[in-house]
């Protein structure tokens, strides 16, 4: 089965984004992701970057740079990009427990060379970027007007059947 994934991106031009600047440790005894929502990057200081902003509720896409989502282990930031509609996060390299929380679930955790990044803030720099992702072909496509650009990326099999199967748990109850 096919499976992309698509939509506005929006650029955090900062290495080193952590989860509590993701989900603030405070909102962490809400019981539903829900509750969650309206608290995505709150506590993010980035120039320019507004967390109530149209930019970031229209984003499926977030693009960054190294060590995104490094700090404290919790589910809770996936979680919070889920529930606000990101399905894909792209980045130079990620925190190992972040990035395996994205795949559990069912979300894109995708790792590019610093220069493919470099492209990519390049394109944003020219106007609103949108991002198309094949898991199977494991392809990015980035487009901003008449610009478009491919990037190839590596997923393993396992993480790519937790993607297509929605998560951890979809895919566990489909084979056991």
């Amino acid at each position: 089965m096919e499976k992309i994934f698509k939509g506005a991106a929006i650029f955090l031009d900062r290495s080193d984004i952590n989860t509590d600047e993701i989900i603030p440790a405070k909102y962490l005894t809400e019981v539903t992701k829900e509750a969650l929502k309206p608290y995505l990057l709150e506590d993010l200081k980035l120039d320019g970057f507004d967390p109530k902003g149209e930019k970031l509720k229209n984003a499926r896409v977030v693009v960054s740079r190294q060590n995104f989502g490094c700090g404290s282990s919790r589910e809770h930031a996936p979680w919070v990009f889920e529930v606000n509609g990101v399905h894909t996060i792209i980045a130079e390299s990620y925190a190992r427990i972040f990035r395996q929380n994205m795949f559990n679930g069912g979300m894109l955790a995708i790792e590019l060379p610093k220069a493919d990044i470099d492209a990519l803030f390049a394109m944003d720099a020219e106007g609103d970027v949108s991002i198309a992702v094949d898991v199977d072909a494991q392809v990015i496509t980035a487009r901003c007007g008449a610009d478009e650009r491919k990037f190839n990326f590596a997923i393993s099999e396992f993480d790519k059947a937790l993607v297509k199967a929605g998560g951890w748990v979809e895919f566990a109850d489909a084979r056991y």
